[in-house]
């Protein structure tokens, strides 16, 4: 069953310092779904760095993809941020341990972002048309996905899961963590807004 927490669908993203990795993930999955009205999407760290921006190799990166982080500020999370997600979307899966520590209610939409991609992408578009409804919005079609993605969670190799901590780290592992948000960022778009063969 979709669960929402209001008129907007809400996404929170989690890292530990909220400077790196889940910064990156907000801005683009926010462009990613064309920043729809219809779906709020914000960032926390666990340990946050409060009041710092994003690093400056995670905002270059960012910047070559179009994502502006000018005025971005680093936040810690919070029970009620929890509470008011309709999807928690963490860096690794230690985290999502973290979270639903903080607030165990979340279990079934607290994903790391990577796992949510991969099970996002076997959903087919008929089984996502058929739980949203086919005039459904980006918005409705998010919260179909949560609970068809949670029925397919198994264990696999804890890697594919994990998205690469960069903080104070070299460029190249800026780069792997970028390119491992990048590619789970449009996998998860292609599911939301690519209506089933059967409606185009």
């Amino acid at each position: 069953m979709a669960y929402r927490s209001g008129e907007q669908f809400t996404i929170l993203v989690v890292c530990i310092g909220n400077v790196c990795r889940s910064p990156a993930v907000e801005h683009l999955l926010r462009s990613a779904l064309h920043g729809d009205s219809g779906v709020a999407v914000h960032s926390a760290g666990t340990r946050a760095l409060v009041g710092q921006p994003a690093a400056a190799p995670m905002a270059r990166l960012l910047g070559q993809q179009g994502a502006d982080v000018a005025g971005f500020t680093a936040r810690g999370i919070t029970a009620p941020m929890l509470t008011g997600a309709d999807l928690v979307l963490t860096a690794t899966r230690e985290l999502r341990g973290d979270v639903v520590e903080i607030v165990p209610s979340v279990v079934r939409r607290t994903f790391t972002v990577r796992e949510f991609a991969r099970l996002a992408g076997q959903v087919t578009p008929s089984d996502l048309d058929d739980a949203a409804g086919p005039d459904a919005g980006t918005a409705e079609r998010l919260a179909a996905l949560v609970p068809l993605a949670a029925a397919r969670r198994a264990g696999i190799p804890i890697e594919l899961d994990e998205i690469v901590d960069p903080y104070l780290q070299s460029d190249e592992v800026y780069q792997q963590s970028f390119a491992q948000i990048v590619a789970a960022v449009e996998a998860i778009g292609r599911v939301v807004l690519e209506p089933s063969p059967a409606l185009v």
